[in-house]
């Protein structure tokens, strides 16, 4: 079975929580399922879960260069020299990344809003960037967009590998296959 959930801001991504947190088991009532890969917290968009434990390796394994697709919204107006760093790889205190596939757009149609919004500053614009990476480091974008100077506000992961995100909205799910 696989399973394909737009997963809120502000939700854990595990099925439980001593704190009383928001979890998956909030959003996904299918038994025995369980995420293929991590997203953060502070982190939304595209979770696949499922049954299928090979299928679950395939997509985290390193070795398997998976690509994870991303939006992510950067304070600043993007320059092409951080963008053309990160194509690159850039290094992080845990070593240099594998180049990425970016580019910078518009910020995204149809895009839900953010409950809480994003910290928004009067005089700093900030710009959206589609990133593609095919290694899953801790909070890897983030660290990514930090490391040439440009922070993430938002983060949407859109893609797994040729899963995608589609017209879900926050908190829906769909099952592909039983």
């Amino acid at each position: 079975m696989i399973i394909l959930l737009n997963k809120p801001f502000d939700v854990l991504c595990q099925f439980t929580d001593e704190q009383g947190r928001a979890t998956l088991a909030d959003y996904v009532k299918q038994k025995g399922v369980y995420a293929a890969g991590r997203l953060d917290r502070d982190s939304e968009g595209l979770v696949v879960l499922t049954d299928d434990g090979k299928l679950q390796n395939r997509i985290t394994d390193p070795k398997n260069k998976m690509w994870k697709t991303y939006w992510a919204q950067v304070e600043g107006e993007i320059s092409d020299k951080a963008i053309n760093s990160l194509s690159k790889g850039v290094e992080l205190k845990d070593g240099m990344t594998r180049p990425a596939k970016v580019k910078k757009i518009n910020e995204p149609a149809d895009l839900w809003p953010r409950n809480p919004p994003i910290r928004e500053r009067k005089h700093i614009p900030t710009s959206w960037i589609e990133l593609s990476i095919c290694e899953g480091r801790n909070r890897q974008v983030r660290r990514m967009t930090a490391a040439t100077g440009f922070p993430t506000l938002r983060l949407i992961r859109i893609a797994v590998g040729d899963w995608k995100l589609e017209k879900l909205k926050p908190g829906e799910n769909i099952c592909l296959r039983n």
